[in-house]
């Protein structure tokens, strides 16, 4: 016992209320740091879809890269989401036979229904009123991309310089990805590297945070003990 009570000052004698108060205030601060930007909603911009199974699937290539196989349906919706867990799909029919059913097929090339969703007024720059939603059947070469097959029904279209298609038949006028608060208006332009920055993972602060916070429990406690054990 008498070896415990003569090592505890080695480690209680930086277990000072100035220690304490300094790493209550580095905790706090990790841990604010962690919750994020108050407010931030997401981004605002066109999301690609592809239609399988009768169920929308959030494409993993953008329409440039995927190139559709005849009588495939693709979809894009314009809306507010933070990441491809929480975009909005395309409403309305999704059918091919339905949508292609005045496009005749034609040799070398193929058809892909496209349904097109501009989203709701919330959603909508300031100033501009979402079209209605519709449909189009693109019949293109049998080479194409899908962002051929878009190009063919749905001009004019608009991309940023890191290709992320920003305007589908003219909508929005203007904007490309750019992030959104909950309480008003774009907080500035976003681009397509920035937006994966942004999902990358989780933040460090809040491990970080509640390591620290456990750091001060332990300390708390080893410093009640060692009172004791000096009364006793």
């Amino acid at each position: 016992m008498t070896a415990v009570r003569r090592a505890a000052p080695a480690f209680t004698a930086f277990v000072t209320p100035a220690f304490t108060a300094f790493v209550a205030l580095v905790a706090t601060l990790l841990l604010l740091a962690s919750a994020g930007p108050a407010g931030a909603a997401g981004y605002r911009y066109w999301s690609f879809w592809e239609r399988t199974g009768g169920h929308w699937t959030y494409a993993t290539q953008g329409p440039a890269t995927v190139r559709p196989d005849d009588g495939a349906v693709q979809g894009f919706r314009f809306a507010v989401s933070a990441d491809s867990a929480d975009a909005s799909r395309p409403r309305g029919t999704a059918d091919f036979d339905t949508i292609c059913a005045d496009t005749p097929a034609a040799s070398g090339n193929k058809r892909v229904a496209l349904v097109l969703d501009f989203g709701t007024r919330a959603d909508a720059p300031s100033g501009e009123t979402p079209p209605g939603r519709r449909t189009a059947c693109a019949r293109v070469p049998a080479d194409a991309t899908s962002a051929d097959a878009l190009a063919a029904v749905a001009k004019p279209l608009r991309y940023d310089t890191n290709a992320l298609l920003c305007a589908i038949a003219g909508y929005p006028r203007e904007g490309c990805g750019e992030q959104v608060s909950a309480e008003g208006p774009a907080r500035g332009k976003s681009t397509a590297t920035d937006k994966g920055a942004a999902d990358s993972g989780p933040s460090l602060g809040l491990p970080i945070g509640a390591a620290v916070v456990a750091l001060l429990a332990a300390a708390a406690v080893w410093q009640a003990r060692r009172r004791r054990d000096e009364s006793g």
